[in-house]
C-alpha cells in the first residue's frame, strides 16, 4: 500500500472528529476519504466542518466504494455487529467502536466474518495503546507492590439527557455498555486473565436500561476485584483505577484518557511517588496500531478474540445483575 490507509466513516458520529478525523491528520499513514449517515445533509455538513472530500447517501454506498480502504464504525451498539460484518464482507478492514456488539453471539459473528474476509478488526478501546497501560504493566511486573490482591475500576459520569440512544435498550444502551466496558476491559487486561462474577447489582430506568452499576469479580489466585460504572447516578464523577498488592497500592486517576490529565501514584514502604506519562492522544496510538496491522500484520491487544472475551464478561455482569428481557427487535440496517 504506498499511500495512506482511507477510510470510511459510518455515521457522523459526534466522537468521530475525536477518535479519528483528527488522529488521521496527525498519522500522515491514514487518511479521511468519505462520510455516510441516514441523513445525507447532515454528513454533508459533517464532511464540510471537517474536510472530508466524500460523502456518499447512504452506509451501503459507501462500503461499495472502491477507493476505501479501512471503514471506522461508531454507530449505536445495536448496529455495530450487521454493519461491521457488511464492511468485512465488502473487502473492508474495521475499526469499531466500543463496546464491540450487543452480545457474544454476535461478537462471535464478527470475528468469524473477519477471518473469512481475511481481514483486520479492532475494537476501539484507545486507553489501552496510551504510554500509561505500558508503565502499569511494568510496574506490577517488577513485583514493586508484591502479588496483587485486589483490583478496581470505576467510570463514571452524567448522561443528564434522557433522550441520548445510551438510555435505549433497544439501541443496546446503558451504564455497563458504554462506560462500564471500559472497567470490564481494564481490570481484565491488568489482571491478565478472565473474571468471575461474584455478584452485581444494578439501577435500572422504566426501559430496562441500567443506569449504574457495580459489580464483585474473582479473578484466578483468589484475586478480588469491584467496578462501578454509571451514566446517571448519585456517582457523579469516576474515572480511575486501584491495584492493591502484599507490599504497595497503584492508585490512576484517570487512566481512560490519560492525554487530558492523569496521576499515577505508587504507595510502598519506601514511601509514596507520583509519575505522569509523558505520550499523545490515545486516539493517535490507536490508528497508527490499526495501521500497522493492516499493513504489517502487527498484533493488537483489542482484536476480536479480546473482544469476545471483554462480551463474555459483560453478559455474565449482566446475568448477574438480572437484567430484564431484552426487546424483540432492534432497528435494521437498512441505509
Amino acid at each position: 500500500m504506498a499511500g495512506p490507509l482511507r477510510f470510511g466513516i459510518l455515521g457522523a458520529a459526534r466522537i468521530a472528529p475525536m477518535a479519528l478525523v483528527r488522529p488521521a491528520r496527525r498519522v500522515p499513514e491514514a487518511s479521511v476519504l468519505a462520510v455516510a449517515a441516514r441523513d445525507p445533509e447532515r454528513a454533508r455538513r459533517f464532511a464540510s466542518r471537517h474536510g472530508i472530500p466524500r460523502v456518499h447517501e447512504s452506509y451501503a454506498a459507501l462500503l461499495a466504494d472502491p477507493d476505501i480502504d479501512a471503514v471506522y464504525n461508531p454507530l449505536p451498539n445495536s448496529l455495530h455487529a450487521p454493519w461491521t460484518i457488511r464492511a468485512l464482507e465488502a473487502g473492508k478492514h474495521v475499526l469499531c467502536e466500543k463496546p464491540f456488539a450487543a452480545s457474544v453471539a454476535e461478537a462471535e459473528e464478527m470475528a468469524a466474518a473477519a477471518k473469512r474476509a481475511g481481514r483486520v478488526l479492532v475494537e476501539a478501546f484507545h486507553y489501552r495503546y496510551h504510554p500509561l497501560f505500558a508503565r502499569l504493566r511494568a510496574i506490577l511486573d517488577a513485583g514493586e507492590i508484591g502479588t496483587v490482591l485486589h483490583l478496581e475500576a470505576h467510570f463514571c459520569f452524567p448522561l443528564p439527557r434522557p433522550g441520548d440512544i445510551r438510555f435505549r435498550r433497544d439501541l443496546a444502551g446503558g451504564a455497563l455498555m458504554d462506560a462500564g466496558c471500559y472497567a470490564v476491559h481494564l481490570l481484565r487486561h491488568l489482571a491478565g486473565a478472565e473474571p468471575e462474577v461474584v455478584t452485581a447489582h444494578a439501577l435500572w430506568t422504566r426501559g430496562g436500561v441500567d443506569r449504574a452499576l457495580e459489580a464483585e469479580l474473582r479473578f484466578p489466585g483468589g484475586r478480588s476485584a469491584r467496578l462501578t460504572c454509571s451514566i446517571f447516578s448519585r456517582w457523579l464523577f469516576r474515572a480511575s483505577t486501584r491495584m492493591e498488592g502484599t507490599a504497595g497500592l497503584i492508585k490512576v486517576l484517570n487512566p481512560f484518557a490519560p492525554q487530558f490529565f492523569h496521576r499515577l501514584s505508587v504507595v510502598t514502604p519506601a514511601g509514596t511517588r507520583s509519575e505522569r506519562v509523558a505520550g499523545g492522544a490515545t486516539y493517535d496510538y490507536q490508528l497508527g496500531g490499526f495501521v500497522a496491522a493492516v499493513r504489517d500484520g502487527a498484533p493488537v491487544p483489542t482484536d476480536p478474540s479480546d473482544a469476545i472475551a471483554n462480551m463474555r464478561a459483560i453478559e455474565r455482569i449482566y446475568a448477574s445483575a438480572g437484567r430484564p428481557a431484552p426487546p424483540a427487535s432492534r432497528p435494521g440496517v437498512s441505509a
